[in-house]
C-alpha cells in the first residue's frame, strides 16, 4: 500500500533564511512520489522532486534544485515528517524558495499531516534493501548505512560548548517512533555562529522561537531543552529527512558521526553509484507493518517530549 494525504494541509511560516513569510499547501498525490512546487515561479518549470540527487547544497540545510534552476531550501523537517508518518506520494506547493522554519522542529508538520489524514491506496510498496555496508567518511566526519530489517538511526556528536558536549543515542524507527521520539527536537546553534550569519545576511528569520541557541554551558531559551539530549535527537531528526530523499523507505542501520546534510547526501549518491551495495524490494502487508509511518496517530504525537 502507498500513502499519501486525505486532505490539504496548509502551514503559514517565517523562512529561516529571508524571514519572509511562507505560506505551504501539501496536497494528495497518487503518484510521482513527494514533489515541491514553487508558485511563485511561472517562467520554467517550477517542479522540483524529492530526490538525493537534486540536492544542489548543503551548507546550511538541505537545497533541492530541478534541472531549470528552480530551488527549494530547508526540505529535511518536512521529508523526515514525511518518513516518519509513512506518506509516500505528495505534491507540496510553497510560494517562495524556502520551506517555513516552523519551531525548527518536525512537529507542526507532523500535526498538520495527521489532521489532514493519511490515505492507504492500491500500489506497490517497495523499499530500499542495503545489501552491503556503504560508508563515506571525511576526516572525523563519518556516514555509513549496513544491512538490517529496518530502518534504525545511531548518531554521535562532540562539540566544544558544555550545554551540547558529547551526546550519542540509536533508535529502531519503525511504528511511529520518529513521531513521538524525534519530531519535537529543534535545531540548535551557538550564538556566535548565530551573529555571524546574520551579520551576513545570513538566517535572518532565526530566533529562540525557532532554534535552540547555546553560549558555553547557558541553554538562551527561556524553557531550555525539551529533552536533555534534544540536539543529537535532531541530528537524527535531520538523518531521517535527508535519508528520505532517497525515493523509498531504506531498510538498513543508519550511523552519523559529527554528520551533517552533505554527509548524509554524498553517502546516498555513493551508495546507489554502487549496485550490488542495494536492491529494490515488494514489501508484503507484514513487512509494511514494520514501515516508520504504520500505525502512527495522534497518540504518537501526544507521547512527543
Amino acid at each position: 500500500m502507498l500513502t499519501t494525504v486525505k486532505h490539504e494541509a496548509i502551514l503559514r511560516g517565517t523562512g529561516l533564511h529571508s524571514g519572509r513569510p511562507v505560506r505551504l499547501v501539501i496536497h494528495p498525490a497518487l503518484s510521482g512520489g513527494i514533489r515541491f512546487r514553487r508558485t511563485d515561479v511561472t517562467d520554467r518549470d517550477n517542479i522540483i522532486p524529492a530526490i538525493f540527487d537534486a540536492v544542489s547544497d548543503t551548507t546550511l540545510c538541505t537545497v533541492l534544485r530541478n534541472e531549470a534552476g528552480a530551488t527549494v531550501s530547508t526540505v529535511e523537517h518536512i521529508m523526515a515528517a514525511m518518513a516518519g508518518l509513512g506518506v509516500t506520494d505528495a505534491l507540496i506547493d510553497v510560494d517562495g524558495p524556502e520551506i517555513p522554519i516552523m519551531d525548527g522542529s518536525s512537529q507542526r508538520f507532523v500535526s498538520a499531516i495527521l489532521k489532514a489524514g493519511l490515505h492507504r491506496f492500491e500500489g506497490e510498496a517497495r523499499a530500499i534493501r542495503i545489501l552491503r555496508p556503504v560508508i563515506d567518511i571525511q576526516g572525523d566526519v563519518v556516514a555509513e548505512l549496513r544491512p538490517a530489517d529496518a530502518l534504525s538511526i545511531e548518531f554521535e556528536i562532540d562539540f566544544p560548548d558544555a550545554a551540547i558536549g558529547h551526546q550519542k543515542k540509536s533508535l529502531s524507527m519503525q511504528n511511529g517512533t520518529f513521531v513521538h521520539e524525534l519530531s519535537d527536537c529543534r535545531t540548535f546553534c551557538r550564538r556566535a555562529d548565530v551573529d555571524f550569519m546574520q551579520s551576513r545576511g545570513l538566517a535572518l528569520g532565526g530566533s529562540l522561537d525557532n532554534a535552540i541557541v547555546v553560549e558555553g554551558d547557558e541553554v538562551l531559551n527561556p524553557g531550555g531543552f525539551r529533552r536533555t539530549d534534544e540536539c543529537v535527537r535532531h541530528k537524527m531528526l535531520d538523518a531521517m529527512g535527508d535519508l528520505a530523499l532517497a525515493g523509498a523507505p531504506i531498510l538498513g542501520a543508519y550511523r552519523g558521526v559529527r554528520a551533517g546534510h552533505g554527509a548524509t547526501n554524498r553517502l546516498l549518491r555513493k551508495l546507489f553509484a554502487e549496485p550490488d551495495a542495494w536492491e529494490w524490494v515488494s514489501l508484503d502487508e507484514k513487512e509494511t507493518e514494520q514501515l516508520p509511518g504504520a500505525g502512527v496517530g495522534f497518540a504518537d504525537l501526544r507521547r512527543a517530549g
